[in-house]
């Protein structure tokens, strides 16, 4: 599914979406999705299907509800996973040629309503092990504090994000959530797992305060 497949007449099903390379004549192979058409050139100019952060109409942050709330103890670190929603890109060498959306696509508004922002929007449970899902976010939540915290949500900002990727499954950086007086979260720009490939080159994006927790 994710990486790199050769040019040559074959089906590409991610979830609910289904990519059709199909030889033709001079050596070209049409691209067709839905209504995409892309024709490209045989040869070897790599052709890659990579996951993408879940921006979908472009949107900056992913809000992830958790369907069981986390009681954190004082001065205690806890990790878990989320599935997570997210988006494809398709690359002919380093052309995108087309982005779309899997799965269900849910928004909601974070924040008050005079001042939130539209964020990418999913419920997922807080694991232990990794969710049997395409998306998949790993979390540290540390709680530096002498105080039990609560966490029901994590926001995290995923405009200019790269993704992590096994050939059937998608990762987002990992993700840490520091209960402080306001809750920081960092997109820390790391693989979950080091074994895994990245989209591109990755930095973070540091200390988002979650002001609406």
């Amino acid at each position: 599914m994710f990486g790199e497949h050769e040019l040559k007449t074959k089906f590409i099903k991610i979830l609910d979406r289904r990519i059709h390379l199909v030889e033709e004549s001079g050596g070209r192979v049409l691209y067709r999705r839905d209504d995409v058409r892309v024709i490209i050139p045989g040869g070897d100019g790599g052709f890659r299907v990579l996951p993408a952060p879940a921006l979908g109409y472009g949107v900056e942050f992913l809000m992830i509800k958790l369907s069981r709330k986390i009681a954190v103890p004082p001065k205690a670190t806890i990790s878990g996973y989320l599935s997570a929603p997210i988006d494809v890109e398709v690359k002919a060498g380093d052309l995108t040629i087309d982005r779309f959306v899997v799965g269900r696509e849910k928004y909601a508004l974070y924040g008050q309503d005079s001042m939130g922002v539209i964020a990418r929007y999913h419920i997922s449970d807080f694991t232990g092990e990794e969710p049997d899902s395409l998306g998949v976010m790993k979390v540290v939540v540390e709680n530096p504090t002498d105080e039990w915290k609560m966490v029901e949500k994590v926001v995290v900002p995923i405009g200019g994000s790269a993704m992590f990727y096994s050939e059937e499954r998608a990762y987002y950086p990992l993700v840490i959530l520091t209960t402080k007086g306001i809750y920081e979260v960092n997109n820390t720009g790391n693989p979950p797992d080091g074994r895994l490939k990245a989209t591109r080159t990755a930095e973070p994006i540091p200390n988002f305060m979650m002001r609406w927790g």
